[in-house]
């Protein structure tokens, strides 16, 4: 069957299984709309400043549009995908759609990997042959993981909610579900950014068989930290080095590097433009952190990093072909309706949990904030390169991470 994705989903006459099979079937036509948006962009005028402080620069953008419309070729990553196995299945009345890799290890343990905002399923493509065949990658047999990475509601090829009440709360219970329709009586679950939240609120949600979770953008921050961020405060003299180093990146993220966070938990539906510019989509979806732009910028200035260029359109690409910038930006206004926490703020999760920090990540969370966070914290370890899409970036050191961070519960 071929079409988008709600024919895929949706175009059947027959009693749906409760897992089916999908397969990606974006249309010539489409590909061609998204290279004729790309070259007839209406471009704003040129910053005028000569750096980043009023936002992503022109030039930078410039040059995207130029890969975008000329060199890149959507149908690579297509079969990239289709060549895993892709699944639907439906989980409290909306269509979800995953990956599910089973490893030939026996003794192979099961993992959940969330994605986060502004990725998606491809920030996790690099790792599964590492972590489902590791023997193949330098591994031992016993570092094996099936794994299963969703796409969140309203996100990438998962249906979008058509009400409301879609936050990690409700997806932590439909990844439950997930796991145990998949027949796994024994897992853990990984995620960064909305994938921490997800899986945070399954530790607390203690479902059957959840044993631990991994992170690589913990929830950590103390109480007396946030509020003096808030207040505007100084850093306390008290801090070790590290604990400042957070301060200060948590300082210039919160000053500097909230607008998309601020306008999805207040007002997604106003992003109208996002769903008509391509150029406009790609924009935001790079604003959305100070180190993650700097490296999609070098990246298109020809300096190699662990992202390429096709790897960046890859990703954006995949919110235009579903059609999902609005759809996703809601699970911020979702969760601002029932939360009134931060998004670093420790949630007491009791489980066993292994952290990872990533230098460049929104900020480095320091060993004794997580050992405060997580009184079972079983693994910590620090990286010396990568950020905020950190499967996607550094797929070798995640899934060395990995392996270690899990070891324990095996």
């Amino acid at each position: 069957m071929t079409g988008t994705l709600t024919d895929v989903v949706h175009d059947t006459d027959t009693p749906e299984p409760e897992i089916r099979p999908f397969r990606v079937a974006v249309s010539d036509a489409e590909v061609a709309d998204l290279n004729r948006r790309v070259k007839t962009t209406r471009w704003p005028d040129r910053e005028t400043v000569s750096d980043d402080t009023q936002g992503v620069q022109l030039a930078t953008m410039q040059k995207l549009a130029r890969y975008w419309a000329t060199d890149y070729d959507w149908r690579k990553v297509e079969a990239r995908i289709n060549a895993l196995p892709n699944f639907i299945t439906n989980i409290d009345g909306l269509d979800i759609h995953f990956i599910h890799v089973k490893s030939k290890e026996p003794k192979a343990l099961a993992m959940i990997i969330t994605h986060g905002w502004p990725g998606s399923i491809i920030e996790q493509m690099k790792v599964i042959g590492p972590l489902t065949d590791p023997v193949a990658y330098g591994g031992k047999p016993e570092d094996a993981f099936d794994v299963v990475i969703p796409s969140l509601p309203g996100y990438g090829f998962s249906a979008k909610p058509t009400s409301g009440g879609w936050n990690p709360v409700r997806v932590a219970k439909a990844w439950a579900t997930l796991m145990q329709r998949l027949g796994y009586s024994r897992y853990v679950a990984q995620g960064g950014d909305w994938g921490n939240a997800v899986s945070e609120t399954m530790a607390l949600q203690t479902p059957p068989g959840l044993l631990a979770i991994s992170t690589n953008m913990a929830a950590t921050v103390p109480a007396e930290i946030s509020k003096g961020l808030a207040s505007g405060a100084q850093p306390p003299s008290t801090l070790t080095p590290d604990e400042l180093n957070a301060w200060k990146q948590l300082d210039n993220f919160y000053k500097k590097g909230l607008g998309y966070a601020n306008e999805m938990n207040l007002r997604p539906q106003t992003l109208y433009a996002l769903e008509d510019s391509p150029v406009g989509l790609a924009a935001w979806m790079l604003d959305h952190d100070i180190r993650s732009y700097e490296l999609i910028a070098r990246v298109f200035d020809g300096q190699p990093e662990g992202l390429t260029r096709d790897d960046i359109l890859d990703n954006v690409s995949l919110y235009w072909f579903t059609k999902t910038a609005v759809s996703s930006a809601r699970l911020y206004w979702e969760t601002a309706q029932v939360s009134t926490s931060g998004f670093f703020d420790p949630r007491n999760v009791q489980l066993p949990v292994a952290v990872t920090v990533f230098p460049d990540e929104i900020y480095a969370a320091p060993k004794s904030w997580a050992e405060r966070a997580y009184p079972k914290l079983i693994y910590f370890g620090k990286v010396g390169k990568g950020g905020h899409f950190a499967a996607w970036e550094q797929p070798e050191a995640f899934v060395r991470e990995q392996r270690a961070a899990f070891r324990a519960v095996r």
